[in-house]
């Protein structure tokens, strides 16, 4: 592997996990309870809870692609959106975060290891890196909205502070 690829692996982990301009995604998540997932705010669309379920399907839709799979795109961009406003009990709600969690984990993997301007099979015009880019910048965005529906529950900062606080 190149010292190129290598280097520009390390930004995209530091991208997935948080590390760049914003806290990491691992301690934004695991204080929210079932009850703060599922609350909807009439200014915003979606709850917490659905914002994840939002990132998780997305994000395992590009995982499949960089693990050379052909996911189905759906038919309508709504279907990535749960109709469930929020989780049916604590331990559903933990899964959920826990499924996240492991997608960024498998992402930050690939990153790591894959020779990143590789293209890939059923994607035509983009590459592994391209990709993990999509999937860091795509949860940094529903991230920021987690983050802002906390502010205006007053769920912010989570235990250990938050930044920016």
């Amino acid at each position: 592997m190149s010292d190129a690829n290598q280097l520009f692996g390390q930004a995209l982990v530091e991208s997935l996990v948080g590390e760049r301009g914003h806290i990491r995604v691992a301690r934004a998540l695991p204080d929210i309870d079932v009850e703060l997932a599922g609350k909807k705010n009439a200014e915003m669309p979606y709850s917490i809870y659905q914002l994840l379920k939002h990132m998780i399907y997305w994000q395992q839709f590009m995982l499949e692609h960089l693990e050379g799979r052909k996911p189905q795109l759906p038919g309508d961009v709504m279907e990535s959106w749960s109709q469930e406003t929020g989780p049916q009990s604590e331990e559903a709600w933990q899964a959920v975060i826990k499924e996240f969690l492991q997608g960024i984990d498998r992402a930050v993997q690939i990153a790591e290891t894959a020779q990143l301007d590789e293209s890939l099979a059923h994607f035509p015009g983009e590459t592994k890196a391209g990709l993990l880019r999509n999937i860091a910048s795509h949860n940094s965005y529903h991230l920021g909205e987690i983050v802002l529906l906390r502010r205006i529950y007053g769920a912010w900062p989570p235990p250990g502070g938050g930044f920016p606080a």
